[in-house]
């Protein structure tokens, strides 16, 4: 059995909750173990598919540090009855897993250049693996630039995480809202408003992008960093859409000739610049 549950990807392996704590009033982290103990390892941007028994099941991006061996932390936001489910469980409790699956962020191929990363709302939580791993390995890459966006202050995710970014001296980090708050001094405009700052000085021909948020939000990014000269090839986004089976054999989450599960969810944007401008795709 325990042979089964290593390789049939249809089949969830048990996971206990051992930590849980609130982000946002609708977004709540989990950190996960697994029961049988077997080694855990993914790479920045892949998900898994969680498992809220009797319930039915929600895919999820990993979003803590690929080098933190035998942990698995999710953020999830309560959107429906699956991800409210797990959004109430408690330390202790048990869910389902089956993954890693999916396409990763490029940081490998990445090395040697400038890292900019766009989010936009709970499209951090997908990003910070990456994230993660270009600040662990500062000294691989040439800079490192992150913008991220949400719609108050008080929607800004992993705050105190962002803050101590910010403190970095080998690290740019631009905070936008698109409605400010009494109090807030930062930036107020949509993600893109700050590309031209966070470029300035910066040669785009040494620039990998990595984006996640709203899909028009990293398509009007897209087209910001391509304007400023950054290759299509070397801009990358994370799609997620319908995904239910997660091995490419329900179809729910086919995108043209792609299926997200299986061939994303991170794309190059030359892949998929074209659907994203077409409508009931």
């Amino acid at each position: 059995m325990a042979e089964a549950v290593l390789t049939d990807p249809m089949l969830p392996r048990r996971f206990r909750v051992a930590k849980a704590w609130d982000e946002l009033g609708d977004v709540r982290s989990l950190e996960l173990e697994p029961v049988d103990g077997a080694p855990i390892a993914f790479r920045p941007g892949q998900f898994n598919m969680l498992y809220a028994f009797g319930i039915g099941e929600v895919a999820i991006s990993i979003s803590n540090d690929a080098a933190e061996a035998g942990r698995l932390v999710h953020t999830i936001r309560s959107v429906g009855a699956v991800s409210d489910a797990l959004t109430k469980l408690q330390p202790g409790q048990m869910l389902g897993l089956r993954g890693p699956f999916g396409s990763s962020w490029p940081v490998e191929q990445a090395k040697g250049r400038h890292a900019v990363f766009v989010a936009g709302g709970l499209g951090l939580a997908p990003l910070r693996p990456a994230i993660l791993h270009v600040l662990n390995n500062r000294a691989d890459y040439a800079g490192m630039t992150l913008i991220y966006g949400a719609r108050s202050p008080g929607e800004l995710l992993y705050a105190e995480e962002i803050a101590a970014w910010k403190s970095r001296f080998d690290t740019e980090v631009e905070v936008t809202v698109d409605h400010a708050q009494r109090g807030w001094t930062g930036r107020v405009g949509v993600v893109t408003t700050a590309l031209g700052h966070a470029l300035s000085g910066v040669d785009p021909g040494s620039v990998t992008a990595f984006l996640c948020g709203p899909e028009i939000m990293m398509r009007f990014t897209a087209a910001g960093l391509i304007e400023a000269g950054v290759a299509a090839r070397d801009v990358h986004v994370s799609m997620e859409r319908n995904m239910k089976c997660a091995i490419g054999f329900c179809g729910h989450c086919q995108y043209g000739p792609d299926f997200i599960c299986r061939d994303g969810p991170v794309f190059s944007y030359d892949q998929v610049a074209r659907r994203l401008t077409q409508k009931e795709i």
